[in-house]
């Protein structure tokens, strides 16, 4: 049986010299990061829990790539460039073929962001992964919730409601075919962060508010509403969704859409003179860019349709501590 140290050092030390910011990584009581003279320390934390965020049996290799996946969107949401992450794993038993999956999921995501593993725990308990994810940016440029200001427009990254879609085929409450299956699970499996977009609309100064979209985006941007003290008229007909998701009636699509969760784009507020500069950062980035609503002076968060009249959906986002 693997011993907690050898758990470690087998699966989650590599044997490498360490990149350019970190002076002391996996191994010792503390790791050393040595962020860029003159920027900003961002840093935030994300928990998943077998049963509450992914399923019990989950694919170790995807859960890897997730759990790495919704901390650095946290990052792009600020526009940070990420540095390293920390690991606080929870173990039912040390399964060999289970560390290995998983470990290879979570590398390979790491390296496609120069993002390196600096250190972290193990323990024997409930499945449980706890990622704490560091960044940096230059300071004045953070895209913070509190920044949005009416006249600004409202943009969604990527496409939503895909991961809501295969949720709803796995309680079987909609029939999807071979591909659309399959493809809505690599949108709730293994979800794209948006990092290079995010520090493409801080450092171009493009972007006034943004946040990721973790929960559905009705419930998420009611954080920049009520941090910015702005309100939004939020387009449903406009947000922007994936093939599989078009073909259904327009009443699922409007609501997976609208307030689905788990889709970890970016939501984010900018000037009406930045449109031309944010879609050249989204075909820079390789990744669509649709505007969807308005901020407004008036509070609250006002949907309508593609005609511009009012629709009255009674949509809220996830909330952690729900029944289900």
């Amino acid at each position: 049986m693997l011993s907690e140290f050898d758990l470690i050092k087998r699966y989650f030390q590599r044997d490498r010299a360490p990149g350019a910011n970190t002076v002391l990584g996996v191994g010792d009581d503390c790791a050393l990061l040595a962020p860029t003279p003159g920027k900003l320390l961002a840093v935030s934390s994300d928990m998943l829990v077998e049963d509450r965020h992914f399923f019990a049996g989950a694919d170790p290799l995807l859960l890897g790539h997730k759990c790495l996946a919704v901390n650095l969107s946290d990052l792009a949401a600020m526009g940070a460039a990420p540095l390293g992450f920390t690991l606080a794993l929870a173990l039912p038993a040390a399964d060999p073929d289970w560390l290995d999956g998983f470990s290879r999921g979570l590398f390979a995501l790491a390296d496609a962001h120069g993002c390196e593993l600096v250190g972290g725990d193990t323990t024997k308990g409930p499945l449980n992964v706890c990622i704490t994810i560091f960044g940096e940016l230059a300071p004045g440029r953070a895209l913070r919730r509190d920044a949005a200001r009416a006249g600004d427009d409202v943009w969604i990254s990527g496409t939503l409601g895909d991961a809501r879609l295969w949720l709803a085929a796995r309680r079987s409450e909609v029939a999807l075919d071979a591909a659309d299956h399959a493809a809505t699970a690599q949108r709730m499996h293994a979800p794209t962060p948006r990092v290079a977009l995010g520090r493409l609309l801080a450092d171009g100064g493009l972007a006034h508010a943004a946040l990721d979209i973790s929960d559905g985006l009705v419930g998420d941007l009611q954080h920049i509403l009520a941090s910015s003290r702005v309100g939004a008229v939020l387009d449903v007909d406009a947000l922007p969704t994936g093939p599989a998701l078009a073909r259904q009636p327009r009443a699922l699509r409007r609501r997976f859409a609208a307030a689905g969760g788990d889709d970890y784009e970016l939501c984010f507020t900018a000037p009406a003179d930045k449109r031309a500069a944010i879609l050249a950062a989204g075909e820079a980035s390789g990744t669509a860019v649709t505007r969807v609503g308005t901020i407004t002076a008036e509070a609250g968060l006002r949907l309508v349709d593609g005609d511009g009249a009012g629709l009255d959906l009674q949509l809220a986002g996830w909330d952690h501590f729900s029944p289900g």
